[in-house]
């Protein structure tokens, strides 16, 4: 699968990596807003350190969210809520009344004469002060009107009319009881305390709250709050320069800034808006693209490398529309830190900080999310850059981790204090949203294989996976070859700290060296560390043994290809020997047929030439340890000798005309050589005699 998505992007023109920066732009075209920017940026507190500010337009001076808070409570405090009489329940009550006057007239005739002589008179008392009672309204109390004042005023609707009262003149029902039995005995009626019972049992609630009435004209109150309090005409001041933004001419940016933004909104500028998006994000990408080129040419040439840095850059533009799209998530939620240190264990740490760069540009620019924000994250990109961030071990992982989100805090409170001047106001839940950033970047230590494995990367997990003597290819190494596998440990020993002594990819080179010569397995006993006595060579005309020798390279890579090492592995295979020749059968080959030159190309390495230079290195130490482990006696000065004069050799022979190690970077290297190889060969240093 990896091969095959390897050879897939390999195998796309490169001017398609031109095409892709054309791709990138179209995805983030949709995320470009529409609305014009205001140019200032300015706070409570702060010096104006912009030119005299004069408006252009008329706008309304907003008022804050306290003070439109402060309205709504007075309104809401002040709002008469909505009761209504329910007037279907007196026919209702009248027709119990009735009842009740019927059924205790019957029962009581003899003691009532006068209500039997005049039922009629009775009857219609009781309805009247009844029909009166219920259509006043009796009040079912409840919790609006509990534990409130007496002057609390409310509307009552009768009939879809609004009359206010206050809960003083409102009838409950031991207050209508009250009037019944202080009315009663005031009604020329000769035996009244017959009626007194029977209302006392007609009479219920009937002013019930209105929700719906209630909640429609508190609307309607909230509607008529005033959102301004004052007006900036045009060419008026807003704030002179070095002024000082007190909260009353901060409240004036903030409504000349929306009325700005709005104007912009409504008319037909956007489209100027999203073409000046649309040339800075393609500005932005073509700047990345062309430092690839000039700077980092390997990356360049790749289209799956220009692919995978450009994927970085819309996924993260993406991500913080989605979250400052979303009420609930915050933009310090997502961990921009996962690209560097993904970037940097598949390539370098310079690549790695300048993706960062134009990923945090990117964002920046489309979703604004202000100077603090991009301020935080550049700090932390460059944690993560100069950091050791050794993923084969998952507790140096963590320590890094650490230091992110350790970072993280102190910077959002730095910056924090000097916006707010004070630890109070400082917003500490964004902490909590720092802390799920810093867990989310564990993330980033199972993407490293993954996206290795997708994109033909090779990581730090994946050569120390491939660094395990248990690994097929080196186990065939140590049963077949085990003079081969004891050269390369040591070419790993002398490459590694060459490596770690100009700053190269250590690991990579350590890795490398182990593989680079799987190919003799086939034929372990041509090559003379695995020999004891017996020289099939001997037996060979010497071009046959030139090929065998030079097979060793092809036949390595072959079997790399078909066990799935990593194609950077691969190609330290194929330039361990460059282009050079097997000198040793060459020259004797000459020597019985001296005017034939024309069969040197059956004496030389197929390469190509090393170009890295982790694989210059491995060229280097392939042969000095080969050397030295053939002289017959070692010293000091005779292993300076050899580096010095293997050296001198493959610069000769032109192998490093392609190579990317620098002069200074040789001489390190060459003392790195010198004291390793002392160390293996014991070579002491000679301490002059001292005579008394």
């Amino acid at each position: 699968m990896k091969k095959y998505f390897e050879d897939l992007f390999e195998n796309i023109p490169h001017a398609a990596k031109y095409f892709l920066v054309l791709i990138a732009v179209l995805a983030l075209s949709f995320l470009f807003p529409t609305n014009a920017k205001f140019k200032y940026r300015f706070n409570v507190g702060q010096q104006w350190l912009y030119d005299d500010l004069y408006a252009n337009i008329d706008f309304a001076i907003k008022k804050t969210d306290k003070e439109l808070t402060d309205d709504r409570v007075f309104m809401e405090r002040d709002f008469a809520p909505f009761y209504e009489v329910d007037l279907d329940i007196i026919k209702e009550q009248k027709k119990i009344f009735l009842k009740a006057f019927n059924d205790q007239l019957r029962r009581n005739r003899a003691q009532f004469s006068d209500v039997s002589k005049n039922t009629e008179g009775y009857l219609n008392y009781g309805n009247t002060l009844l029909e009166k009672l219920l259509t006043k309204g009796i009040l079912k109390q409840d919790t609006l009107t509990q534990n409130r004042d007496k002057d609390f005023i409310i509307n009552i609707l009768r009939d879809n009319v609004a009359e206010k009262q206050t809960l003083q003149n409102l009838l409950t029902l031991e207050k209508a009881k009250e009037l019944l039995s202080d009315t009663l005995p005031f009604s020329r009626l000769r035996e009244p305390e017959f009626l007194l019972p029977l209302l006392e049992l007609s009479l219920t609630t009937n002013l019930f709250y209105n929700a719906e009435k209630t909640k429609q004209f508190k609307q309607q109150e909230l509607d008529k709050i005033v959102s301004s309090r004052g007006m900036v005409r045009a060419s008026e001041l807003i704030v002179p320069k070095n002024g000082i933004v007190t909260l009353a001419t901060y409240q004036k940016l903030l409504s000349y800034k929306e009325q700005y933004e709005s104007d912009y909104a409504s008319s037909r500028k956007y489209i100027f808006i999203l073409l000046g998006y649309t040339i800075l994000c393609g500005l932005i990408l073509t700047l990345f693209l062309t430092y690839l080129r000039n700077h980092i040419q390997p990356v360049f040439i790749k289209l799956r490398w220009v692919f995978f840095l450009l994927m970085w850059i819309v996924l993260y533009s993406y991500l913080m529309y989605g979250v400052r799209s979303s009420d609930v998530l915050n933009p310090y939620l997502i961990p921009f830190c996962i690209a560097p240190i993904v970037i940097k264990n598949f390539y370098n740490r310079e690549l790695a900080f300048i993706t960062h760069l134009i990923i945090i540009l990117t964002v920046g620019l489309i979703n604004a999310p202000g100077y603090e924000f991009i301020f935080l994250q550049m700090l932390v990109g460059i944690v993560v850059v100069f950091s050791k961030f050794d993923t084969r071990y998952w507790g140096n992982f963590f320590k890094s981790i650490f230091t992110i989100s350790l970072v993280y805090f102190l910077g959002f409170i730095g910056l924090s204090l000097i916006e707010e001047s004070n630890f109070q106001n400082v917003n500490w839940s964004v902490l909590i949203w720092l802390s799920l950033n810093g867990f989310l970047t564990l993330l980033a230590y199972p993407l490293i294989p993954l996206l290795g494995s997708f994109f033909g990367f090779t990581s730090s997990i994946t050569l120390a996976e491939l660094s395990d003597l248990n690994h097929p290819l080196l186990k065939e190494l140590s049963l077949k070859t085990p003079g081969t596998l004891q050269h390369s440990l040591q070419v790993a020993n002398l490459s590694e700290a060459a490596a770690k002594a100009i700053g190269a990819n250590d690991l990579l080179i350590k890795v490398a060296a182990m593989y680079h010569d799987i190919g003799k397995t086939l034929k372990s006993n041509y090559f003379i560390e695995n020999q004891s006595g017996f020289n099939p060579h001997d037996q060979l005309p010497y071009i046959e043994s030139a090929k065998v020798i030079i097979e060793h390279v092809t036949e390595g890579e072959r079997m790399a290809d078909k066990a799935g090492l990593p194609r950077v592995i691969t190609r330290f295979i194929t330039t361990h020997h460059g282009t050079t020749m097997v000198e040793f059968f060459y020259r004797k080959h000459l020597r019985e047929n001296a005017d034939n030159e024309k069969d040197k190309a059956l004496f030389q390495y197929p390469g190509p030439k090393p170009r890295t230079k982790e694989e210059t290195i491995l060229m280097l130490a392939d042969s000095l340890e080969a050397t030295a482990k053939s002289l017959k006696s070692i010293d000091n000065q005779l292993l300076n000798d050899l580096v010095e004069r293997i050296t001198a050799d493959k610069i000769a022979q032109g192998q490093l005309q392609e190579s990317e190690l620098t002069f200074t970077d040789l001489e390190k290297c060459k003392a790195s050589f010198k004291q390793t190889l002392k160390n293996i060969h014991h070579v002491r240093i000679e301490y002059p005699s001292v005579s008394k």
